[in-house]
C-alpha cells in the first residue's frame, strides 16, 4: 500500500516485479497514474471522476502476458470484481501497470495485451461464468470482457500509443467496470458524458480513434489496445471451453 499525507492508502493492492520495486517506486507508479488523469488536457471525464474519488484499486505487476503477471492480477481482478459487486452505485475502476514489459510497438502491445487478458481467462474460475449481460465472442458487438462474472471494458495505456489520451509511462490495462456504463445508461447521462469525452479528445488530438463505436454496433474488442485496427482484423482471444 502507498501512502499519502502520511496515512496508509488502500490504492495500491500488489508489488510484485522482477525488478524488485521498493515501496517508494510503487508510489511513483500511483503518483504518476493519478497525474496522467488529472492532466487538464486527459479527455476521459469518467476517468477523472474515479481518480478525483480514490475509487480505483492499484497493482504492479511486472512484464504484460507473463504467466506470473496472470497468476497475481487474477487474485487482485477477482477480490476487486467481488468489491465492485457490493457496491454497485459507485464508480471504479482496476488498473495493472507493467513496468518490467519490453519497449515495443503498437502491434507488440496489441499482442501483449490479448496474451494477458487470454491468461487471466484461462485462470478464470469456470463456476463464475461469463457476465450474462455481455456476449463471449470476440467478434459479437454485444461483447465485453469477463471475470469472475462481471465484464469490463479494458483501456490499454503505454508509451507508444498513437492516441495521446493513452499514452502514459509504462504498459497498463484499466479494467472499468461494464456495468456502471449500463447505470449511465438507464439514468440518461451517458450520451451527454460521451459527446463530452469526445468534444475533449478532439481538442487533444484532432480526431477521434477510428475504431469508436457505441456498444451493439461493434464489438469493443477493437477499441482495448488503441491501436488503429484494420477492417479484416480478428480478436485472438477465444473462450476456453467447458
Amino acid at each position: 500500500m502507498s501512502t499519502v499525507n502520511g496515512q496508509v492508502s488502500p490504492r495500491v493492492v500488489r508489488i510484485r516485479s522482477a525488478k524488485g520495486l521498493s515501496r517508494a517506486a510503487v508510489e511513483m507508479a500511483d503518483a504518476a497514474f493519478r497525474d496522467f488523469v488529472e492532466d487538464p488536457r486527459f479527455s476521459c471525464l469518467a476517468g477523472k471522476g474515479v481518480v478525483r474519488q480514490n475509487g480505483y484499486r492499484i497493482g504492479v505487476y511486472g512484464r504484460l502476458g507473463a504467466p506470473e503477471a496472470s497468476s497475481a492480477l487474477s487474485e487482485d481482478l477477482a477480490s476487486f470484481s467481488s468489491e465492485d459487486a457490493d457496491d454497485p452505485s459507485g464508480f471504479s475502476a482496476f488498473v495493472a501497470i507493467f513496468p518490467d514489459t519490453p519497449a515495443g510497438s503498437e502491434s507488440d502491445f496489441e499482442t501483449r495485451l490479448w496474451q494477458q487478458l487470454q491468461g487471466l481467462h484461462e485462470l478464470d474460475d469456470p463456476e463464475s461464468g461469463w457476465d450474462p449481460r455481455v456476449s463471449d465472442d470476440p467478434g459479437n458487438p454485444h461483447f465485453s470482457f469477463s471475470y469472475a462474472g462481471r465484464a469490463y471494458f479494458v483501456v490499454g495505456l503505454h508509451p507508444q500509443s498513437s492516441r495521446l489520451a493513452r499514452r502514459f509511462r509504462w504498459p497498463a490495462l484499466v479494467f472499468n467496470p461494464h456495468a456502471q456504463f449500463e447505470r449511465l445508461r438507464a439514468s440518461g447521462h451517458f450520451e451527454r458524458l460521451q459527446h463530452a469525452i469526445r468534444d475533449r479528445e478532439m481538442a487533444l488530438q484532432g480526431s477521434l480513434n477510428p475504431n469508436l463505436a457505441d456498444f451493439g454496433e461493434r464489438s469493443e474488442a477493437r477499441q482495448y489496445s488503441g491501436r488503429a485496427t484494420e477492417s479484416e482484423w480478428r480478436c485472438p482471444f477465444s473462450k476456453k471451453s467447458g
